[in-house]
Order: structure tokens, then sequence, then C-alpha cells
């Protein structure tokens, strides 16, 4: 679910504090987010916006993005016409989810100018758009032309004007009628059909006045978000009516904490679609070989009776005619055997080929039964990349084109020569509670490290049962219960069975572990474990997260 104009409010408000602003650095961070770095009265802060069709958004955030490298034209734009600027004032117009911004900056000649930028969080229609002085567009991150949208046309030198308004919709702060029957989103500016729901209910069934509820609003500083199976529901107020108890957050903090991870899984689409591209192709490609090449195995484990017809025709040569077919007693059971010939070859060259087919079948029943167990090996891999792929951060994507690219099934990434002091570590995840801490590897060379290089022989290991998934240790040698099922939640998230129940996760001592020789990837063979069952469960997950992951690792 997107913003509404409600909840954009309480977000500006906390933006408006720290204005006026100084325009330090303007990033890309995907072809839809942008990442402004500012000088603020409260300190420096970055300021992030997001016009992705689905998780458009405007906020501080703390948290770290990898950047493009290459930004596109739009935001090389904006470096020249705003990079250092101040932004002077922000508004919101009216309670729609659109946002005006002053920025003062000076122009190749020097002289300060004043440029307008327009946020427009829209759902598909979310935007950023640069407008000078004279009320013209100068470029946006979106364009759109009229053949899109004849009301509105959204290109360079074209004069900007706003989304049409909502006729006949109230202010919810300085309002004439309500009707407690009908949707409020139909009544009043600002409202989603979700906080219509909720404020709704409450009058309803808790008699609360609306006057009340607005007050609740426009004092909160927080946002509550409820977690219902897979879905996810927040607003600046808790929701009641979903009848579930909320997470409760930072206004600020709560919108990285909403949207961090469907963002992280858009960018990495962007930035390395590629992989997932190789990946599946590299699945499908051995998913189409095996059942090819087990039919050819069972042919070849036919090839007895090859040597049967060259045996019988050697034996009767002289005794039989050529014919496309001829009738021979077998051997073995003295039953009569059909057995094809070549008229292009004599009855003793017939008994050669098939002796020669005999042979090339039983030399095949090795070479074949290798290809089988290598094939099966690539599918267990690349099902297994495209589980890490499907859960992975923009570093652990990273790691994973390190190792696909020296492999030589991705080129490795061009990118700008820096010097490194020493070899970077993989970016695995720890999660410190008092007296122990627990590693996670969510790509292969995460896991590798963690198992073989990080972990201590009696620490203890932990990975899901026959799922793919993530490998954890936790640095005890006997784990207390509340520990063993903290790491086999982790295990089981950051697995293929992160949305099933009573997952099997098997643990044991690090020196239990073996390395399976000739394998890609992680894999390892493991002896005197045991099995937990567990259930995860997205709050105590976002819980450890929240409280016990170290960042910055």
């Amino acid at each position: 679910m997107a913003i509404d104009g409600l909840l954009l409010r309480q977000l500006f408000k906390q933006i408006d504090k720290t204005l006026p602003a100084k325009i330090l650095k303007i990033q890309q961070i995907s072809d839809s987010e942008l990442l402004f770095s500012l000088r603020t009265n409260k300190g420096n802060k970055k300021l992030l916006i997001s016009t992705h069709s689905v998780y458009n958004r405007i906020n501080y955030t703390n948290a770290s993005y990898t950047t493009m490298e290459m930004p596109n034209n739009f935001v090389m734009l904006l470096r020249k016409q705003i990079d250092g600027g101040i932004i002077k004032s922000m508004e919101q117009i009216g309670l729609d989810r659109i946002l005006h911004m002053v920025v003062e900056a000076r122009n190749e000649m020097g002289d300060i100018h004043e440029k307008n930028l327009y946020i427009e969080l829209m759902g598909k229609y979310a935007n950023v758009i640069l407008v000078d002085e004279d009320g013209r567009i100068i470029d946006a991150l979106k364009r759109i032309p009229p053949f899109e949208n004849n009301k509105r046309t959204i290109l360079p030198n074209v004069m900007f004007q706003l989304p049409a308004p909502h006729l006949g919709k109230q202010n919810p702060y300085h309002y004439e009628s309500i009707d407690v029957n009908e949707s409020f989103t139909k009544q009043f500016h600002g409202f989603s059909p979700l906080l219509s729901k909720e404020v709704q209910y409450r009058m309803m069934e808790e008699h609360t006045s609306f006057d009340d509820i607005m007050r609740q609003i426009d004092e909160s500083d927080r946002v509550y978000i409820s977690d219902i199976q897979e879905q996810t529901y927040f607003h600046c107020i808790p929701l009641k009516h979903l009848q579930v108890v909320p997470r409760t957050y930072p206004l600020m903090e709560g919108m990285d904490i909403l949207f961090a991870q469907k963002e992280e899984k858009v960018r990495i689409k962007q930035q390395s679609g590629d992989l997932f591209k190789a990946v599946r192709k590299e699945l499908h490609k051995n998913e189409s070989k095996l059942p090819k090449l087990k039919q050819s195995l069972e042919e070849a484990m036919d090839c007895d009776k090859y040597r049967e017809y060259g045996d019988l025709l050697f034996a009767y040569e002289h005794e039989i005619s050529k014919q496309p077919i001829v009738t021979l007693p077998s051997f073995e059971s003295g039953k009569n055997i059909e057995i094809p010939i070549d008229m292009r070859f004599d009855i003793k060259g017939n008994a050669n080929r098939y002796y020669q087919k005999y042979h090339k079948f039983k030399r095949a029943q090795v070479i074949l039964q290798e290809q089988i167990e290598l094939c099966e090996k690539e599918i267990t891999y690349f099902t297994s990349m495209e589980m890490q792929l499907s859960q992975a951060t923009i570093q652990d994507a990273m790691e994973i084109r390190e190792e696909l690219s020296r492999q030589g099934y991705v080129k490795a990434q061009k990118t700008r020569i820096r010097k490194k002091k020493k070899q970077e570590l993989p970016h695995y995840a720890t999660f410190v509670f008092d007296d122990y801490n627990i590693y996670v590897g969510k790509n292969n060379l995460q896991n590798d490290y963690v198992t073989w290089k990080l972990a201590r022989k009696t620490d203890t290991w932990m990975h899901t049962k026959d799922l793919h998934g993530a490998h954890v240790i936790i640095t005890l040698e006997n784990p207390h219960e509340e520990a063993l099922r903290q790491g086999a939640m982790l295990a089981a998230w950051y697995s293929k069975g992160r949305y099933s129940s009573s997952v099997p996760v098997n643990y044991c001592s690090v020196k239990q572990l073996k390395r399976i020789p000739g394998n890609k990837g992680s894999f390892v063979s493991l002896s005197n474990y045991k099995t937990i069952y567990i259930d995860p469960e997205v709050s105590i997950i976002q819980e450890m997260i929240d409280h016990h992951e170290k960042k910055g690792k």
C-alpha cells in the first residue's frame, strides 16, 4: 500500500522543521529513487525520494544505499541546476500527495535564481519535476508526452500545471458536514481507503469523535505497522480495525523499515537483472537436459541385446540369408529374436556393427551417469542461487555476481578503479545478544566465510533441512533454548521455507561438518545432528533485525 495525503502531511511537518537546508550532494539509487545529502539546522541528513509506482515516499533515512555510478540525465541536470543550493521552503499542496520545494541556487554566471522542485507521490504517476521561476518545466524524472496524457504533459519547456483538484471533497480539519456511513475517501482530502475504514471503526465501535481522531493523526510522530500473513498495513495511528498488535517506530525510521526490503528487490532487478537472467537460463538448460540424459542412459543400459545380436549373427552367419529382419533362437532363453539387418552390409558386417554399438553404449553408461550427476548438481546449485538472489540485498547480489563471474556465467561488472587497503570481507549478517552472537550467511561466499573461517569448532551450526538457505552460526557450544530458537528462526527466514510453517532446521557442532568435494556452492555434509521445527514469524524476525542486528557489517 502507498502513503496517503494525511500520512504525507506528518512526514512533511518533520522535514519542514529542518529547513532551510543546504544541498550537499544529489545521488541516484535506482531508476525511481533519488538521495539528497543535506546540511540542516538539525545536522547532516539524507533525504530519500522514491517515485516507485507502489513504494513511493519521502523521508529522512539513516540506511546505507549503493548509489548508481552513472546517474541518468535528470540527476545530472539536478546537479547542475540545484546542487549546492539552499532549500528555502517546502509546502504540501492542500492534502494532496504533492510537495513543492523552493530551492535557491546560483547559475553558471553566479547569479541567484529560484528553482521549484515538485515531488508528486501519486502511485503510478509519481514523479519529480524541476520548474523554473517562470513556471516552465526544465525537466522531469519521468517525462509524459501528450499521447500518454493529453490533459497534463510533462516535457521540457512546457508550462507546469498541477494535477486537477478533486472537487467536492472537504478538508478534514475544516469541514462542514460528515456522514459516518459513507467512505471518508469520498468525503475528505487526504484519506486512503484503509484510513477511512479505521476512522469509521473508531467512530462506530469505540464512539470516538472525528475531531479527536484527527487530533491524534495531527499529533502523531510515529508509524504503526500491522502484519497479517504476508500483507503489511500501516499508518500514523494504530489500525485497531485489523485486530492485530502493531509494531511501532518513529515515523522516519518506520518508513525505511516498511519499504527497505521491497525497494531492495526492485533495485536488484534494475541493477542485477543479468544475474537473474543468467541463473534462470542455466537452470532451465539443465532442467531440460536432465530427462534427455536419463533417457539416453536407459537406452545405454539395454546394450546387452546388441552383443547378443552380434553373437547370433556370427554363429549363424553361413546359415541365414540376407534380409531386412532375421529371426534366430536366443542362446540364453531359446526364444526367437528378431534382428534388424542393414542391407548395405553383409551378415558379418552387421555383426561387427552391433558389437561396436554394444561397446559404445557400455562406455556411454559411465559417461552418462557422470553427466547426470553433474547435471543434478548444477540444478541444485542454480536453484540455490535463484533463492539467494530472491532474498539478496544489493551487497549480497554484488557478491553473487563475483561468484558467477569467476565461473564465466556473467561478465564481471566494470567499476571505477579504487585502491583497496585490504581484502573486503563478505557482508554476512551479525546479530548481537548479551552472551553470544549469531552469524548469518546469505550467499555462498558468506556461507563459506561464516562456517569455515569465522566460526570456532565448538560453535553451533544451523541450516534448514532439505531446503536451500543460509548457514547460521551460534557462538555457543551448547545453546540454550532461546538461542536455539533465535538461530532456527533466522535459518528458516533466510531460506526457501520463509513463508512455510513448521520448517525443519538441522543443527550440530561445527566440528561435525565436512565439505562436499567437487560441488559448487557451499554444500556440506553433517553427522550427529539434531532437528528443531520452527514457524518463521515476521514480527519476531523484524524485532531481531531492529534490536540485535549489527549495522554496517
